[in-house]
């Protein structure tokens, strides 16, 4: 295989993807959890009762974790590709990987499915 510089920023394209990716990721954790001190704020001020669901740090927690995962993804899947482009293979990821990420994403969308449901009953 036939390795042209396209590749390699093709690679690091994809690279600054998952890092963007992750700061969203990590800044949308952050103002999950703290919105429930916005909430406690804005009730304080209408001098209206409050209801803590305490679902809102623990599922900005997650989402900063997920944010720091997908980093670490993305620098992983950079340093494998360039080692495959490096060695004239194309460094793809296989089915399985890919079954494997989309199960845990989808597992991870009921669990916060059902966390939401649950916090709002």
């Amino acid at each position: 295989m036939k390795v042209n510089a396209s590749d390699y920023l093709a690679n690091e394209r994809t690279f600054l993807a998952y890092l963007r990716t992750a700061v969203a990721a990590i800044g949308f954790g952050f103002v999950i959890a703290r919105f429930s001190v916005l909430l406690h704020e804005a009730v304080a001020v209408t001098h209206g009762p409050y209801h803590s669901s305490a679902i809102s740090t623990p599922l900005g927690v997650a989402m900063v974790a997920a944010g720091v995962l997908i980093g670490a993804w993305g620098a992983a899947r950079y340093v494998t590709v360039a080692r495959a482009l490096a060695a004239g293979e194309s460094g793809a990821l296989s089915p399985r990987s890919a079954v494997l990420v989309a199960a845990v994403l989808g597992v991870l969308g009921v669990v916060v499915a059902y966390i939401l449901l649950v916090a709002g009953s």
